[in-house]
């Protein structure tokens, strides 16, 4: 009898005193968690008066990448076999290196660093690339980053 009521009193205390809690969670414009917890107001969105990074960053970057790229040629686009690529004396000033990865890997297909020897023009053979699509990574003298994807048949 005595263990009987052992059992029955820690199954109770089990059920009644570890209850579940219902959980809210909050997240921000772009989608990460900032709130996880059992506070009902934490569903509501609170905003400390910043501005956010959406607001703030994706139309200067894209308005520098437009006008970074209206002065660079890229042709043939598709690539069958050989691909130039070609830029302005402005951009010139700016460019560090030109590279170029294939979509799918990780790897490198081709890296050039910008000398003065190249004449503000850069040609890649990709006779011997999978078809697909690579990516070509433009890295400027400031450290910012720009990519263009092209295609190779």
């Amino acid at each position: 009898m005595k263990k009987k009521i052992i059992t029955i009193s820690s199954l109770l205390i089990g059920i009644f005193g570890f209850c579940q809690t219902d959980i809210y969670f909050k997240y921000d414009e772009a989608g990460s968690q900032r709130y996880r917890g059992p506070d009902a107001n934490g569903k509501q969105a609170q905003t400390n008066g910043l501005p956010t990074e959406v607001d703030t960053v994706i139309p200067q970057t894209t308005a520098y990448e437009e006008e970074f790229f209206s002065q660079i040629r890229f042709y043939p686009v598709p690539v069958d076999r050989l691909l130039t690529i070609e830029w302005s004396e402005l951009t010139n000033e700016l460019i560090s290196s030109v590279s170029l990865y294939q979509h799918s890997t990780i790897n490198w297909k081709f890296k050039q660093n910008n000398i003065p020897d190249l004449g503000m023009q850069i040609k890649i053979d990709m006779t011997g690339y999978y078809p697909g699509v690579y990516i070509l990574h433009f890295e400027l003298k400031d450290g910012r980053t720009m990519s263009k994807s092209i295609i190779k048949n």
